[in-house]
């Protein structure tokens, strides 16, 4: 099954209620939250105090992704402001793996995100513990970008994996994903598509049928 996760970075905060509604009818599964601390990436946006006001107006599955430096410093609060999961960069801590085990600790699910520079073998040991691993098919920080066709790769590498050694977790892809990419995607292995400008221009049920 397709998971389409809208990226509520490209959502209109004044007509929020509204879209989450659609979003809902229209048979996406998770909400996701792109969570900037202005330092890893140049960007600010989302915060715990966002997923707590979120939380009670949604059932959806909230999948975080957190770009930020020292994710453990923000990681709890999402946690206890009702995330469901938590996805961040191993090359923004020093404890990457006990911060999945932390995580996990706490009932949640925790993903690994690798950008357009980072090689899948640079944390390929951690793939075993991750519930989920996030391509980014952009460079992180902004919405709006051109998908790169190079990270297909990265997909299907981590799909070869997956199956070569039994692993469980998901396959996510998030940075100019649309009708035609997210096909691309989903035909190298991926199972979560992050869809934010896409979703969000024009009608949302349309656009989220069309990426199902």
């Amino acid at each position: 099954m397709t998971i389409i996760a809208p990226s509520l970075l490209s959502s209109d905060t004044f007509q929020l209620e509204k879209q989450l509604q659609e979003i809902k009818s229209a048979g996406a599964n998770y909400l996701h939250v792109d969570v900037m601390d202005g330092h890893y990436v140049s960007n600010i946006n989302f915060g715990p105090k966002y997923v707590k006001d979120l939380r009670p107006h949604t059932d959806l599955t909230l999948d975080c992704h957190v770009m930020a430096e020292q994710p453990e410093a923000i990681i709890d609060s999402l946690m206890e402001a009702g995330a469901d999961i938590i996805t961040f960069h191993p090359e923004t801590t020093r404890h990457a793996y006990r911060l999945i085990e932390h995580i996990h600790e706490q009932g949640k699910k925790a993903g690994i995100a690798f950008d357009p520079s980072v090689a899948i073998a640079a944390y390929r040991d951690l793939l075993p513990l991750a519930d989920q691993v996030l391509i980014m098919t952009v460079t992180p920080g902004f919405g709006g970008q051109k998908f790169i066709p190079d990270m297909l790769e990265k997909v299907q590498e981590v799909t070869e994996l997956k199956a070569q050694n039994y692993y469980g977790y998901d396959i996510e892809v998030d940075g100019g994903i649309n009708d035609k990419t997210g096909s691309q995607c989903k035909k190298s292995g991926a199972n979560v598509l992050v869809a934010g400008s896409y979703v969000f221009a024009g009608s949302i049920k349309e656009n989220i049928a069309q990426l199902k």
